[in-house]
């Protein structure tokens, strides 16, 4: 399929706004303390951790690296339904990302957020702290520590048996390599994620919808490339880019980086390509 660069000026983001409203505010006030407090009241949690909707547990699964500590939500009752992996930043497996995963529940898949961290213990309390962990990961295992949860997802009895994947950043880059390392991966949606290497793009066998940010040229750069070498293996894409937003733009525990506009604009065609894909 051929790509499709959507370029729209709805895509544009009011973050800098956002962002002189921070700043101005932070400076008035003379503190940190007070930004911190609006912080939590402006980026809230979406979903609600005790929804009655949703069944949440924290479940460990089998990886080359050992048990793997995963964060599972899923739609209440005894209904199957399809799979997504969601895959967290590089500060692990942080409150954002179990929202994130809720709220793929909320749209009718059982939605699991594996810990990249777990070989180490686990993502720790401190986002800051999590920055040097992932230096110590060996990212071949990681890699296909997080292509075991596509297996387990697979004959898993609460779902369908069809697997998505999705990730943000890191974990943008990361779903790229499960769609690489599990040729019976379903679907998968990275966000502004660095591209696998061009010779790896023929073991792809899902269809991919690919998120990036215009202003976000590290990762950018290497899309001419990809897109090459997913033309010239003949594998579905769709590629979406979102002008005026950075990276990160999903992320709306980060109001520096968080775009609305791109971000909701994103996830309906994320939630669309993957009941399409994974009925």
């Amino acid at each position: 399929m051929e790509s499709e660069h959507k370029k729209s000026n709805n895509e544009t983001g009011n973050k800098t706004s956002r962002r002189e409203f921070f700043k101005r505010t932070t400076a008035l006030a003379g503190g940190s303390a007070l930004l911190s407090a609006i912080h939590s009241n402006l980026f809230a949690e979406i979903t609600n951790p005790d929804d009655p909707r949703l069944i949440t547990e924290t479940i460990r699964y089998t990886g080359v690296s050992g048990p793997m500590i995963a964060y599972m939500a899923r739609p209440s009752g005894k209904k199957k339904h399809p799979a997504v992996i969601v895959i967290h930043e590089n500060r692990g497996l942080q409150p954002h990302i179990k929202d994130v995963t809720r709220r793929m529940a909320l749209e009718g898949f059982v939605a699991l957020a594996p810990d990249a961290l777990s070989p180490l213990g686990g993502t720790p309390e401190k986002p800051e702290d999590a920055g040097p962990m992932f230096q110590k990961l060996d990212y071949e295992a990681t890699k296909q520590d997080f292509a075991a949860a596509v297996k387990y997802l697979k004959t898993n009895p609460l779902t369908t048996g069809k697997v998505g994947c999705t990730g943000f950043c890191w974990g943008g880059a990361m779903t790229n390599q499960v769609a690489v390392n599990a040729p019976d991966l379903d679907a998968a949606v990275p966000y502004y994620g660095s591209q696998p290497k061009a010779e790896d793009v023929p073991k792809i066998k899902a269809p991919l919808l690919l998120h990036y940010a215009g202003n976000d040229e590290r990762i950018d750069k290497g899309i001419p490339e990809f897109e090459a070498a997913l033309k010239n293996a003949k594998i579905e894409y769709q590629l979406y880019m979102y002008e005026g937003a950075q990276h990160a733009f999903n992320n709306d525990s980060n109001p520096e980086r968080y775009n609305k506009e791109a971000a909701d604009l994103a996830w309906k065609r994320t939630i669309a390509f993957f009941k399409k894909e994974l009925k």
